[in-house]
């Protein structure tokens, strides 16, 4: 299966005296009328994830962090640990989660994802039968104690009785069937998926068209245990053929309630606690139960999570509740502020909510294409560091520098697999574990692992930026230095001189625009590798190596197609048959924040009308090519289109309700889509306010500009060099934008 994201095209906080709690840029709201269309949210640390859905009381499917099932025959892919949302009710004759969401069967329904607090609150009256029970389901997944979650769930009953209730941990079966992805090529998988019954097509409202291909993986349960005494669950588990996890639960009752019944459910699908207690109309009871969770290398074993889970019992939901509202207020003190587009400003708080919610501070795991979920098996591509990681470096840095230490961390992989080829330095996979880095890519796209090579590029670049965003020498001598030196290694043993033409090519390649595969000097590649052979040099110098003087000379010799008549860089060789009139390229990304390949103003506004002129229509974009778009129109000085083009990337249907769900395209329900909420962030970082990050400084590259309805921007709270700062875009009295920076 080809992994055909090609980019078509290129291929607050409200200033107001309201308090931020109840400003609704943060708040995501569905109502029963919502349901229909329901994608669901997510709730996560960096570390853990799950899943939202109507009832807020439901078992969902639950992730951590690079946790990845490595069957047989098959790429990797992310295990699903046993769900741990579930708490049950029943009044009458039905189990709440059994029964369908109907506007009869639940009144009065809203659920509402707090994106400032971290939270996901439920509220409706339920109706069994005659009875009738006010519920309110709280859920959260704590940035501040990160090992730790819980669910909250508050009944009051219009009547007197029994009821029960059940704490589960939901223990998935294995996904049937497997397809074994590293073996099958494309012809072989398709036939796969029809004898199956299948199909690469997406389901409404939230199934994406490979989610047959992208399921999750298998947990498997190696113990558990119980004591109902305590009312306390654990259990340890291992990812099939990969890492330990563990996951414990303690339980808490309302105050005053004993339970006239408890009895232990186990099977191979549930364990769970099964309770009986007796209520009273009108009066409220309030049942609590506290989640911890780990896995190698982050946490213990069950017995240590179950001390976590039976200390948070002992403190209290509203502790959890409070360092939970605490941690996340933290980070929103770093936030992108608009004045004057109220959708704007909700659809950047959701996007930088889930990379928030994705992206761990200072370890060495990165973040997948579409995050901690089954999406593209939660692999790690050019994404992690040319789209989200500069989003992250001047708002959350520590969040970023995970994604650049996972190159690090796995440089002897990469190293390994460039010896392999006959090549010097690393080649890094095109689709990386996000746990060992090894490559990954399934066999029906393998011709990707060794052609779309800018990866690699794009890796040293990320390297750099990290480098010149916090000038940390002892980090980039012991960890960015041999990343970066492999890397230009690589690009000087994998350009070929051409004798007869005096000059370096590159052959062989895949662009980033996908269908045009196997061909030579892909405009793009070539100039990202230039730039990380400019980069290796001037990195030496700062770490106190001589340069390999090989690198200056292929970088300087590097060809890098144009046509001189018209007075416009080419996408590819001029050899590669393409029609401008009807195909997108990868030309804008020549202007992307990282790599923004000197040229003059001319031939910027030259290429971007050259790379544009098939796009005036289009209306199916993958949502990661509007953000190129629109920072080339930037840099060209083209403000009408820089905003066209972002203020596409929030109506053409990419945005899902009710959470704010992005998803790839406007049709494939590929969700959570991590490189275009990076995306969306990095063309107000760097393209509305045309500023850059280079030796010098954060340079004024280009002059800022502001889509014609916005008041005023501001970027609160970053940090460049250990400063923080704020930075504000506004019209002065002619209508001109301005730029002001205060730092503090």
């Amino acid at each position: 299966m080809t992994r055909r994201r090609m980019l078509l095209a290129c291929l607050v906080l409200v200033t107001s005296s309201v308090d931020a709690a109840t400003d609704p840029s943060f708040l995501l709201t569905a109502t029963m009328q919502d349901l229909g269309a329901y994608f669901p949210g997510q709730l996560g640390n960096g570390y853990v994830s799950t899943m939202t859905a109507p009832r807020g009381t439901e078992g969902n499917l639950a992730y951590l962090v690079a946790f990845m099932d490595h069957a047989k025959d098959d790429v990797s892919r992310p295990a699903a640990v046993p769900g741990w949302t579930e708490i049950n009710y029943r009044a009458g004759s039905s189990w709440l989660n059994q029964v369908d969401v109907t506007p009869t069967r639940f009144q009065n329904y809203r659920q509402v994802l707090d994106m400032y607090d971290g939270t996901l609150t439920t509220s409706y009256r339920y109706i069994d039968g005659s009875k009738a029970t006010d519920i309110k389901v709280t859920t959260l997944v704590s940035q501040a104690s990160p090992h730790l979650a819980a669910t909250q769930l508050s009944i009051t009953p219009d009547f007197d009785g029994n009821v029960k209730l059940s704490f589960a941990f939901n223990l998935w079966a294995p996904h049937q069937p497997r397809f074994a992805l590293a073996k099958l090529d494309g012809d072989q998988l398709m036939e796969a998926l029809a004898a199956n019954n299948l199909s690469l097509e997406p389901t409404p409202p939230a199934t994406a068209d490979r989610a047959a291909l992208w399921y999750h993986g298998d947990t498997h349960v190696l113990s558990s245990g119980n004591d109902s005494g305590t009312l306390t669950l654990w259990l340890d588990g291992q990812a099939e053929q990969g890492a330990k996890m563990a996951e414990a639960a303690a339980i808490a009752l309302p105050k005053d309630v004993q339970a006239s019944e408890v009895k232990l459910h186990q099977d191979d699908y549930r364990l769970a606690f099964h309770v009986r207690v007796t209520v009273h109309k009108g009066q409220t009871y309030i049942f609590t139960k506290y989640v911890a969770i780990s896995r190698d290398a982050w946490g213990g074993d069950a017995k240590q999570d179950l001390a976590l889970a039976t200390h948070a019992r002992t403190q209290g939901f509203d502790a959890l509740l409070q360092h939970q509202a605490d941690a996340w207020h933290a980070l929103w003190q770093s936030d992108i502020v608009i004045d004057g587009d109220a959708k704007a400003q909700q659809i950047v708080h959701s996007d930088l909510y889930y990379l928030l919610s994705n992206a761990t501070p200072d370890t060495n795991w990165p973040v997948g294409a579409c995050g901690m979920t089954p999406g593209y098996t939660e692999h790690v591509f050019w994404d992690s560091d040319s789209w989200v990681f500069p989003a992250l470096l001047l708002l959350h840095p520590a969040r970023a520098k995970s994604m650049v230490m996972f190159r690090d961390a796995t440089l002897a992989a990469a190293e390994q697999r460039a010896h392999e080829r006959g090549l010097r330095g690393a080649m890094y996979p095109w689709e990386a574990d996000p746990d060992n880095g090894s490559s990954q890519t399934p066999h029906s796209a393998h011709v990707l692992d060794d052609s779309e090579i800018h990866v690699n590029a794009d890796i040293a670049m990320a390297q750099w930026q990290y480098y010149l965003a916090t000038q940390d020498r002892s980090w980039l001598k012991q960890h960015g230095w041999p990343v970066i030196r492999a890397v230009a290694d690589f690009w000087a043993s994998r350009a070929s001189y051409v004798a007869d033409k005096h000059r370096y090519e590159i052959l062989h390649v895949t662009s980033v625009s996908e269908p045009h595969n196997d061909i030579p000097n892909d405009t793009f590649t070539n100039a990202s590798a230039r730039k990380a052979l400019d980069i290796a040099t001037s990195a030496a110098a700062i770490v106190g190596v001589a340069p390999d003087p090989h690198w200056a000379e292929v970088a300087k010799g590097l060809y890098l197609p144009f046509d001189a008549q018209e007075g416009h860089y080419l996408n590819f060789d001029p050899s590669v048959p393409f029609d401008a009139q009807k195909e997108g390229g990868p030309l804008p990304l020549l202007s992307y924040p990282s790599l923004d390949m000197p040229m003059s103003a001319q031939v910027r506004r030259s290429d971007y009308q050259y790379a544009t002129q098939a796009l005036e229509h289009a209306q199916h974009m993958n949502s990661m090519g509007f953000e190129p778009l629109s920072i080339a129109a930037a840099t060209a000085g083209n403000q009408a289109e820089a905003s066209k083009w972002f203020e596409a990337n929030l109506t053409l249907n990419v945005i899902k309700p009710p959470f704010n769900v992005r998803t790839e395209t406007p049709t494939n329900n590929t969700g959570y889509f991590m490189t275009a909420s990076g995306g969306l962030l990095q063309n107000i970082l760097y393209g509305f306010t045309g500023l850059r990050i280079e030796e010098q400084g954060l340079m004024q590259a280009y002059p800022p500009m502001l889509p014609p309805h916005w008041k005023r921007l501001t970027l609160k709270h970053l940090t460049f060099r250990g400063q923080p700062m704020d930075i504000t875009l506004q019209r002065d009295a002619g209508g001109n934008v301005t730029i002001t920076r205060h730092t503090f």
